[in-house]
């Protein structure tokens, strides 16, 4: 099946952007874990369009995943390629892989906080059990590299004084909050990573990704964006919750993974990267303008309080200080907010999962109640 319009063009800006670095995966053998997740989807996406458009020798990607949340979707042009495979495989127990690998990405996880609330223990597991197994393989090949998928969370609700954030910011995180499975264990994966580069010199780096959003998100997500999307395609109230003001920066899915393969392939072991777009701060409220805007559907923004469910601890800021890969591997992220969202919706609308039922005739019967997650 071949790729939307608008995800095939993001498969192509993305190796264009990528350039001759690519053919450092000519010929190699790379393991992804939670390669049916919204991330893993579009590495493998862009794999099979370098096998197609540009590597003479094409690479092999195993891609590993429990679909605990993650699709067996066929729109990113991977099903016709003989070089991915796609294997149903629990990260938390040692990988019986066999062959040679070149390059590990550990992109399996539980990044929405619906669901790492609904799954805390699988969401802690997978970050941390899965890195140390992928280690563990990692540790007993020739590896070129070994990308490890962190988060922005780690940094908490960081002072105001410290955004834009760098690397160096130590973190402002409650180790027995709601939101504790998901940011201590990304630390924790992120510490065990440096622990196997120091002692076994394991060539890891790290990625901490800033709100990236674009075409592949499920409806069922719950996070801002395809939240925002669904209802604006519907014409449905925006929900904004408290007074709006809480921030983000958001970055569109070419420009993320530009930044995730630029860290993969040029980054230097034992380093931590930001990955975002510094470009636009923008507060609930307005995004939730914006979406209005652009929709056309007559969706309104509604302000609201937090429910009961929702998880304390929400940062207030978040914005990535972009210095680090600008400086060492030349990122620049060129998508501004207004554009990713119009492509966000463009996508959308010619999905049936957008257009048929709402948030909470779609929710799983044990989910929390509908709301927007703005992490």
């Amino acid at each position: 099946m071949r790729p939307p319009p608008v995800i095939q063009e993001d498969l192509a800006a993305i190796a264009e952007t990528i350039g001759s670095a690519a053919q450092e995966l000519a010929g190699k053998t790379v393991l992804i874990s939670g390669g049916a997740g919204f991330l893993g989807r579009y590495f493998l996406g862009v794999f099979a369009h370098l096998n197609r458009r540009t590597l003479g020798q094409p690479c092999r990607v195993i891609s590993a995943d429990n679909y605990i949340t993650g699709d067996r979707d066929g729109a990113f042009g991977v099903n016709d390629d003989p070089n991915v495979l796609s294997l149903w495989a629990d990260v938390t127990l040692p990988l019986p892989v066999r062959e040679p690998v070149d390059y590990i990405i550990h992109a399996a996880g539980l990044a929405s906080p619906v669901y790492y609330q609904r799954y805390p223990l699988e969401t802690i597991e997978s970050a941390v059990l899965g890195a140390k197994n992928l280690l563990e393989l990692g540790r007993r090949n020739a590896l070129k590299s070994f990308l490890l998928f962190s988060s922005s969370e780690i940094y908490g609700d960081p002072d105001p004084r410290s955004v834009p954030t760098p690397e160096t910011y130590c973190g402002n995180v409650s180790s027995v909050g709601p939101r504790a499975c998901y940011d201590e264990s990304k630390r924790l994966a992120e510490t065990l990573s440096i622990v196997y580069h120091q002692q076994f010199g394991v060539p890891v780096k790290i990625v901490r990704p800033f709100n990236v959003y674009g075409p592949g998100m499920r409806p069922d997500d719950r996070r801002v964006m395809p939240t925002f999307g669904l209802r604006t395609l519907r014409g449905e109230s925006l929900p904004v919750h408290g007074d709006g003001h809480q921030t983000r920066t958001f970055c569109y899915i070419t420009d993320a993974l530009t930044g995730f393969l630029k860290a993969l392939l040029a980054g230097r072991p034992g380093e931590a990267y930001n990955v975002g777009n510094d470009d636009q701060e923008i507060t609930m409220g307005e995004l939730a303008s914006l979406f209005a805007e652009i929709g056309g559907t007559g969706a309104r923004v509604e302000t609201m309080s937090y429910p009961d469910t929702y998880p304390a601890g929400e940062p207030q800021r978040r914005c990535p200080d972009l210095k680090k890969i600008r400086t060492q591997l030349g990122y620049e992220p060129k998508v501004r907010l207004r554009e990713g969202v119009l492509r966000f919706l463009q996508w959308a609308s010619q999905e049936p999962a957008y257009m048929g039922k709402t948030i909470a005739e779609r929710a799983p019967a044990d989910a929390a109640p509908a709301r927007t997650q703005a992490a």
